[in-house]
């Protein structure tokens, strides 16, 4: 409990008791009117204050206002215990409301209590503690067990079991060792680790975090735009309505009757009450806040409400293949020499081409030849076909066969169907070629059944490799549709083409982690982007992240946005059709101001009470 809660926490009980000994001890009239005054402005002044205050700022039309007008409308009817008793009740509404508001965030708040207050360094005098904003890339700290991980780096020495929960979601230790990352944000278990700084705080994974869940509040989703915009114009509209009903009516049925006045003028007070929007205005965003915090548990950044609005309608998906689908780790399976060549040489030569590339084939072409091969210079690299180098003074082409069709080199079509094929050729003469297999993910077959579980109407296989293996990966998993041997500028065409045949309500997601998915990830309706292995400017241009690169998260991200948006339209059609009701019943004169409480505060609070279900993802 807050300071803050604690005051008004006073406020109110000392109210109560004022309020319970004016009506249940034998006083004078007189002595009872100054316990009912006495009992309201303490419970009230700060809304009489806030209705005065935001009048002279031009807002007018608020809770405050009508809170104010109601109550004080009631003492000058002479309804002096129904007035105190409004504001007592709405402000003990109002201390629950905020209870709960304050505890969700909290909630929140903890999923992102990742900042690290310092990283330790080593001195000529031991550990010196510095602030991580200080260090630059490069730099080796010092990480004890116990303590946070402050940065990003790598592993120089030492070895230890690294909690990523926070991150991830994922409960179960990973152990790292010497020439392993480690991300910023997880708890070091065991051993002291060395590790050299890769990225400065604000490139970190956990300042990105940090930031995201910041900016995640600005991005409201349409339902929260309505409700703002809904309010806007809502409130002036029934003080209007309350305005005529105290009016008109007497005006024609008892003009010069004081009573029948009295009567019209409560019912429009109490019709005041009821019509506080606070119910929406305050529940619609907690829901997709809470949202949010749940999919946060799990390890799943969404960057707003709008995303998470979005993901509710999302029924076609498409995924990158490399990283998105498998491992990402390629090996070389099979080097397979043209006459002349020996197999060696066929390597040696592709991985010399190849040395200054960080590609994950490249990577694979490297380790499988060793350290000890030719330099390369006058390398060029043509995006989606291979690259071209010098090589002990030979032209060496290493790539696809659009790369070799480029440059008029016949070379033999290699069967295979679960791997990629480089071919090499050597002063425009066909070398041979190297199957490189990737490893499907363990996962990623029960994650496109899952997707078909939460009524994705259809898959489809985005991927720059080779038409057969892509087909392959497809029959696999279970994939419905596929394009292969895409560079990155055809899988946009092929994204529009797939979004153009989505229906009014349909949307279209985007799956991906590499730099040459950014544009993709950017042009689909929601972009969903690798968090642990993805590029920068794949995280930077999703919309959701996944910090583990589970791929069964994604259906679990669309099952809690549909949740979410589901309690959202529980909330607004609950406190609407509340609200209508006991304001007909009002105009009508079947209610007095206890029912009125209750269709403002009591709605209101009921509505904070299903928002959070929301952070139980």
């Amino acid at each position: 409990m807050t300071k803050k809660q604690k005051k008004m926490l006073v406020r109110i009980v000392s109210a109560a008791l004022l309020y319970a000994l004016a009506l249940l001890l034998p006083l004078p009239e007189i002595a009872k009117l100054i316990l009912f005054i006495t009992a309201y402005l303490i419970v009230a002044w700060n809304v009489l204050f806030k209705a005065v205050r935001n009048i002279g700022n031009g807002q007018v039309f608020d809770e405050n206002f009508l809170m104010a007008v109601a109550s004080l409308g009631a003492f000058a009817l002479g309804e002096h215990s129904e007035a105190v008793a409004v504001m007592l009740f709405y402000q003990v509404g109002e201390w629950f409301q905020d209870y709960a508001v304050n505890r969700s965030r909290r909630s929140v708040s903890s999923l992102m209590d990742l900042r690290p207050d310092y990283a330790n360094i080593e001195t000529e005098d031991g550990l010196e503690q510095v602030d991580p904003e200080e260090i630059e890339a490069g730099t080796v700290i010092v990480i004890k067990p116990g303590e946070r991980i402050p940065l990003d780096g790598t592993v120089i020495s030492g070895s230890s079991r690294i909690d990523t929960s926070a991150l991830t979601g994922e409960s179960v230790p990973r152990m790292v060792k010497e020439g392993e990352e480690v991300i910023s944000g997880c708890i070091n278990e065991s051993g002291l680790l060395h590790v050299r700084v890769t990225k400065e705080f604000e490139e970190s994974t956990v300042s990105r975090i940090l930031d995201l869940v910041e900016n995640s509040a600005e991005k409201k989703s349409k339902s929260e735009a309505f409700i703002t915009k809904f309010a806007k114009y809502y409130t002036p509209a029934v003080v209007l309505s309350a305005l005529a009903l105290a009016v008109l009516p007497p005006l024609f049925t008892g003009i010069g009757q004081l009573e029948v006045w009295k009567m019209w003028i409560y019912r429009a007070l109490t019709f005041l009450v009821i019509s506080c929007p606070c119910a929406l205005v305050l529940s619609v965003p907690l829901s997709f806040f809470g949202g949010i915090g749940g999919a946060s548990r799990k390890g799943i950044l969404i960057k707003g409400g709008n995303y998470l609005e979005a993901l509710c309608q999302v029924k076609v998906l498409a995924m990158d293949k490399t990283g998105t689908l498998t491992e990402g780790s390629f090996s070389v399976q099979d080097t397979v020499p043209e006459e002349g060549f020996s197999a060696a040489e066929v390597l040696l030569y592709a991985a010399a081409a190849e040395s200054y590339s960080d590609h994950p084939i490249a990577a694979s072409l490297k380790e499988a030849a060793g350290e000890h091969r030719p330099e390369a210079n006058d390398i060029e690299e043509t995006a989606g076909h291979g690259v071209k180098a010098i090589v002990d003074g030979k032209e060496v082409l290493v790539g696809n066969r659009k790369l070799f069709d480029k440059y008029g080199v016949p070379c033999k079509e290699a069967e295979n169907d679960l791997g990629t094929v480089v071919y090499v050729a050597v002063n425009r003469q066909y070398a041979g070629y190297i199957l490189i297999a990737d490893t499907i993910k363990k996962e990623a077959k029960e994650a496109v059944a899952a997707l078909k579980r939460e009524g994705i109407r259809e898959t489809v296989l985005l991927s720059g490799d080779n038409k057969r293996t892509a087909e392959a990966v497809c029959r696999e998993l279970g994939i419905d549709a596929c394009e292969a041997e895409l560079l990155p500028g055809d899988k946009v065409t092929a994204l529009e083409k797939r979004m153009a045949g989505c229906g009014e309500n349909e949307k279209l997601a985007f799956v991906g982690d590499g730099i040459n998915d950014a544009p993709v990830l950017m042009r689909a309706d929601v972009g969903i982007a690798m968090g642990a292995l993805g590029s920068d400017a794949a995280i930077e241009a999703a919309d959701i992240v996944l910090m583990d690169d589970n791929v069964t998260k994604i259906a679990e991200a669309i099952r809690i946005a549909r949740k979410t948006n589901r309690i959202v339209y529980e909330n607004i059609w609950f406190a609407i059709g509340v609200k209508v009701l006991v304001l007909i019943l009002s105009a009508l004169g079947f209610t007095n101001m206890w029912w009125a409480v209750f269709a403002d505060v009591g709605v209101a609070f009921l509505c904070v009470l299903n928002a959070m279900r929301c952070l139980k993802a």
